[in-house]
């Protein structure tokens, strides 16, 4: 049961970071068209996060080898019932990529507004697509009892999958530009602090509206109501969420990210500490359901890869707290004439 425990945690830790880390790339490349007033502002926009986006995906692929190690056949079920909005994730992070690297190999207008479009479609597709899969994980899943998905692409796009969807875009966006806050100068910067400081009131509304649908949707408040004391973790995005706000005003973009990181962290978690010990809940029949104890691998397994996250995570953590610190300075035009530069 401890393993199992530790395991189901470590789950949830993973996505959360993937979340924080990722997330203000996915928030920035939303706010790509509506930002890049030039073609100078573009170019900042990319190279404020161009250093740690592909890094950054690090995470997703760690937090899958782990679903796929210590709970396979979490994995197998996660991956055939959410196999359309995953595949669409997967084409959608793909063409990302490939913008970023083409949309300067050609000097014609035509050929970046291409390349500028995929950057829009390929970072909000993502966002979107990963709150719709979470929020109908923490509602439940059609799974009968052979684990079969009893459903399809609109069974997933539901009144409360979709307000999972927009929490996450609006969390990433304001993350974004909080990113571009402390990265960015001038012009670019004043807009992304306005940014900020406007889609703060609706994410700070579709949060709470979230929290309260959640009561009516799901059954995340029946691990909350029996244990008073994990309303500590509603409590500590809520604490991110005013933060935002707080050093807003007083000019810490910096720390203002962090609250947000917080504050995604603290959403993340509520779902999570909500299903535990369940990872993926039917909505058929609760005995259909799949959980920490009944989908992870043998115990020997999970010891040996607790030995090895134990060891490695660590130095992955330093790794991307100096590659953040490397690159947390303000971006200058003459960054844009380095070589390495997008």
């Amino acid at each position: 049961m401890l393993l199992q425990s530790t395991w189901f945690f470590l789950w949830g830790l993973l996505w959360a970071v993937f979340f924080i880390t990722d997330g203000f790339d996915f928030g920035i490349g939303t706010l790509y068209p509506f930002m890049g007033k030039s073609e100078q502002d573009k170019r900042m926009m990319i190279n404020a996060m161009g250093p740690l986006w592909d890094g950054n995906q690090v995470w997703l692929l760690t937090a899958g080898g782990v679903t796929f190690a210590a709970f396979p056949l979490v994995y197998a079920v996660m991956f055939s019932a959410l196999y359309t909005p995953l595949m669409l994730i997967l084409f959608a992070l793909i063409l990302r990529g490939v913008s970023f690297e083409f949309r300067g190999k050609v000097e014609h207008p035509a050929w970046r507004r291409l390349w500028d479009a995929c950057i829009f479609i390929g970072s909000v597709t993502p966002a979107l697509l990963f709150g719709v899969a979470f929020a109908n994980i923490f509602q439940g899943l059609p799974l009968d009892q052979k684990y079969m998905f009893q459903g399809n692409l609109l069974t997933l796009l539901n009144p409360y999958g979709l307000l999972g969807g927009i929490l996450f875009v609006l969390f990433f966006l304001v993350h974004g530009a909080l990113w571009l806050a402390i990265r960015t100068g001038e012009g670019l910067h004043a807009r992304a602090v306005r940014t900020a400081n406007v889609l703060w009131v609706p994410l700070v509304l579709a949060a709470v509206i979230f929290l309260i649908y959640s009561a009516a949707a799901t059954a995340l408040y029946d691990n909350y109501l029996a244990r008073p004391y994990l309303f500590g973790v509603i409590l500590v995005a809520v604490a991110g969420l005013l933060g935002i706000k707080i050093f807003l005003v007083r000019n810490a973009f910096f720390k203002a990210w962090v609250a947000s990181a917080l504050a995604i962290a603290g959403a993340t978690f509520f779902g999570i500490v909500g299903l535990f010990p369940q990872m993926l809940v039917s909505s058929l029949d609760a005995d259909y359901s799949l959980t920490a104890l009944n989908a992870s691998s043998s115990p020997l397994t999970l010891k040996i890869m607790l030995a090895v996250v134990l060891l490695f995570i660590p130095v992955v953590l330093v790794y991307q707290v100096w590659a953040y610190h490397l690159f947390h300075t303000k971006l200058a035009r003459e960054d844009l004439e380095l070589e390495g530069a997008y």
